[in-house]
């Protein structure tokens, strides 16, 4: 049976969604997972993986900025990123032990991909993939992520509708003390006459009971069974795509505002916790900047007017982590063992919003 949503539990989320209120509303981009669930491994991990641009034979430069709240966690290629303001290649989401296998995998899926790039040039992948923390979950030591898993999910992407809860790198994450994971949403929004999209995905693996806020209501002190944590130690990262043309800074503004999105449901950003953020625009840019003639023309929207787009980057970072939390599944610990991470009760969210 497919759980609901949470807009389906008439929480009353603000603005316009695309037609699937996910981050495959911007047009061209895809997601794909595998997701690793053995118990008698005590397996439950897995790897998502996004698609900016869906090119074959040669790659395709997108525009990028990055954002870092608290920085006890990992993103690579973000020193690039932040350099050249651009990035050219797959995003891939896993567990902290699986970044090394998913960047092989990433790094090994490109090769292939754009066989004629790399036949060609002196060309080099630098993917970007990003990790939280599912040790309680999964029994993170046994390194089962491989770097097939990365080009699996890879190889798996598409447009559409997107899974969420326990799927992909979400398999194995807790967030605010009950079960997590992937969540995505998406929002429209107009600018000078034209219309734009910003869709979120959200690895949502952070926060603690108490602080649970969502809609200004503040659930988690009233949805108190099933506690599992002391404090905070656990990670998000967020992933914002748009197809509004915008420079390498002001995809870094809009990065930051994943901070103000992820804060509305609570969090104030815990000192154990990897906040990072990346943004991406699909609007084209022409080839690789280092092939390219010395002279660039670019059409880049105004900074003065994209506040419509910070809304829509706050509003879809908020809702794609409820989201994952209305998606998730009961899963029993491996670290300690005999313990259940719950899912948060959907009839009990609905009930609070009901009145």
């Amino acid at each position: 049976m497919t759980k609901p949503r949470a807009r389906d539990l008439d929480l009353p989320f603000p603005g316009e969604p695309g037609p699937w209120n996910a981050i495959t509303d911007v047009p061209g981009v895809a997601v794909g997972f595998t997701t690793l669930t053995d118990p008698a491994r005590r397996m439950r991990t897995g790897v998502t993986a996004i698609l900016p641009r869906q090119e074959r034979d040669w790659p395709r430069p997108v525009r990028a900025g990055q954002f870092t709240l608290n920085g006890n966690g990992e993103m690579t290629g973000t020193h690039w990123i932040e350099d050249a303001g651009y990035l050219a290649g797959p995003i891939l989401i896993t567990n902290t032990h699986g970044v090394g296998a998913a960047h092989q995998g990433a790094t090994r899926w490109m090769i292939e991909r754009y066989a004629d790039y790399f036949g060609a040039e002196h060309a080099w992948a630098m993917p970007v993939v990003a990790e939280t923390y599912d040790g309680v979950l999964n029994d993170i030591n046994a390194l089962h992520v491989t770097p097939d898993h990365a080009i699996a999910a890879l190889d798996a992407a598409a447009s559409g509708p997107v899974a969420e809860g326990s799927v992909g790198g979400g398999n194995g994450m807790i967030a605010y003390e009950f079960k997590g994971g992937t969540g995505t949403a998406s929002r429209r929004a107009r600018i000078g006459g034209a219309a734009y999209t910003v869709g979120a995905l959200v690895q949502a693996n952070h926060g603690i009971r108490p602080w649970l806020t969502i809609l200004g209501k503040p659930v988690g002190r009233t949805m108190t069974e099933g506690r599992l944590l002391p404090r905070e130690q656990g990670s998000i990262i967020v992933i914002l795509a748009t197809d509004a043309p915008l420079s390498a800074l002001s995809l870094r503004h809009l990065a930051r505002r994943a901070a103000i999105g992820i804060g509305r449901n609570g969090t104030p950003g815990g000192n154990s916790s990897g906040d990072i953020f990346l943004a991406f625009a699909t609007a084209d840019i022409g080839p690789m900047p280092q092939l390219d003639a010395p002279l660039l023309t670019r059409t880049e929207l105004n900074g003065e007017v994209i506040d419509p787009l910070y809304l829509a980057a706050v509003e879809a970072v908020e809702e794609a982590v409820v989201n994952a939390l209305v998606a998730g599944e009961d899963a029993p610990t491996v670290k300690p063992e005999g313990l259940v991470v719950r899912a948060i009760d959907c009839e009990a969210l609905r009930r609070v919003f009901a009145g």
